[in-house]
């Protein structure tokens, strides 16, 4: 992953799946970091679908029917980013998210296709979401983000170029936080959060969430 930029800029890949609430606060967090830091958040799909489908079984029937529902708003953003290029992830996640998240709209074919209207792109993205014809390419976009972490995490996933280029790539589960820090309080919690996950040996810091997403 080359660093070499005209504006200096670290790319951070990140990848999502729309439906979880917690990538999307740390989402948020991205977008505040790239105000006070030298980053540019690059945006990829990864699935809870995928990821959970060998521990089916074991999950309980709510979170199964949960999982279920994950595979349309996947699906659309990975037909946007085949036809009309990554870089319309972003914005295409902000719509998403917004509605899904802040707004509690239903994961349903109208809210996407408001969605998509707010993203500029074809409402006719929407009918990917009943589909599986771009399954093939949810599977490799999950496969490669899920590779940088292991499988025994979830969603979000950052990965960002080791230092001059020259270092082994840095990549992360998470953090998980809310409400999403923001100005400089979300830059340090970038810095540390290199840090931590650039020593070598280090893997987790974790205690029980106390707190459900703080949407704002």
């Amino acid at each position: 992953m080359s660093t070499t930029r005209t504006d200096a800029r670290t790319p951070a890949d990140f990848w999502f799946d729309p439906i979880c609430p917690w990538a999307w606060m740390t989402s948020r967090w991205m977008y505040e970091v790239q105000k006070v830091r030298p980053v540019e958040v690059r945006w990829h799909v990864m699935s809870l679908a995928v990821l959970n489908e060998p521990r089916m079984d074991e999950l309980p029937e709510e979170y199964r029917e949960k999982i279920a529902d994950a595979w349309g708003p996947v699906r659309v953003c990975v037909a946007a980013a085949v036809e009309h290029g990554e870089e319309v992830l972003g914005r295409l996640y902000t719509a998403l998210g917004t509605r899904f998240h802040n707004q509690g709209m239903p994961r349903e074919r109208a809210t996407i296709v408001e969605a998509l209207k707010e993203a500029g792109l074809p409402v006719s993205l929407a009918d990917a979401a009943g589909t599986d014809a771009y399954d093939a390419e949810v599977r490799a976009s999950h496969k490669l983000g899920i590779e940088k972490v292991g499988e025994d995490v979830g969603t979000p996933v950052i990965a960002v170029p080791g230092e001059n280029g020259t270092e082994a790539e840095v990549a992360f589960f998470g953090p998980v936080v809310t409400p999403a820090p923001k100005g400089e309080a979300a830059g340090r919690l970038w810095d540390g959060t290199l840090l931590v996950a650039s020593t070598p040996g280090f893997f987790e810091i974790k205690r029980t969430r106390t707190l459900e997403p703080v949407f704002d």
